[in-house]
């Protein structure tokens, strides 16, 4: 699950162009959205697709949405139970 947890350190640092963030200073358990990795609803909407295309895992709903997107540590718990193999 580490494992995951830093690619999708990586992949979201990427994707969201936050070049001024060190994925090791990236708490697992931190909130993404807020006062973790400030993320905001545009950037959630970028999540939801990135997880999609690169995962295959759905998120479906916003309260799905909410529970995934916790942190790291829950989104990474997501995309192992729902990517597609």
């Amino acid at each position: 699950m580490d494992k995951l947890v830093e690619e999708l350190k990586g992949l979201i640092i990427r994707h969201l162009n936050l070049e001024d963030v060190d994925p090791a200073s990236v708490k697992a358990d931190a909130p993404l959205f807020g006062e973790g990795l400030g993320l905001d609803s545009v950037d959630a909407l970028e999540l939801v697709m990135l997880m999609e295309t690169t995962y295959g895992a759905k998120i479906e709903s916003s309260e799905t949405g909410k529970k995934a997107f916790a942190s790291l540590n829950s989104l990474a718990s997501f995309v192992k139970d729902h990517r597609k193999k």
